[in-house]
Parts: structure tokens; sequence; C-alpha cells
């Protein structure tokens, strides 16, 4: 099992319960609420519920998960959101480790 590298920008985001900009796959800007980072089969993700931006889906809103490595200009922004949205679609199981999660 590789040690990941813990991002303590995604950490920081996720305890302030701020939201995040960056750039994925596709190039384009996502706007996010992060609420789990953690590892899943040796792989940094994010699971996040996207609130505008890009996605290769087309659907610009929902819960969507991330792989770190993907994640381009990482901003964490002034702007905070409640927390826990606590709906099924939000997959928080499964993890192998987990850094931090949105209360």
């Amino acid at each position: 099992m590789k040690l990941a590298v813990v991002n303590t920008d995604l950490v920081r985001a996720i305890n302030e319960k701020r939201l995040i900009e960056f750039t994925y796959k596709t190039g384009r800007t996502r706007v996010v609420e992060p609420h789990d980072y953690g590892t899943r089969n040796d792989t940094e993700l994010l699971l996040a519920f996207q609130i505008s931006g890009d996605s290769r889906s087309g659907a610009a809103e929902g819960w969507k998960s991330f792989d770190i490595t993907q994640m381009r200009q990482l901003r964490v922004l002034d702007e905070t959101f409640a927390g826990s949205r606590a709906d099924d679609a939000q997959r928080h199981g499964g993890w192998d480790r987990l850094f931090a999660r949105v209360k």
C-alpha cells in the first residue's frame, strides 16, 4: 500500500466547510463542497458535492468522486457551506483510510 501525501488544503477546506475550486481532467473549472477525503484501493479520492462547473457526465451538480492526481489549481474559497448533506447518494462508506470528513 502506497503512503499518501495528505493535501493539507483539502483537509482544511473540509474542517472549515469551505468550498473549493479546481480544474479536473477536462481542464475546466469546478466548484464543490468537499465532504470526504481518503484512499480507496490505493487511490487518493475526494467525495464532493459539485455545485457548478464542467462534468464529463453532463451533470453540473451532484455527488462525484475525484481522483486527487487529476486535480489541478486547487483553491480553497472564502465561501462556506452548511456541512453534511446526509443523503443516501453521498456514499460515505468504503474508505480504506479516511483523512477528513465534513461534520
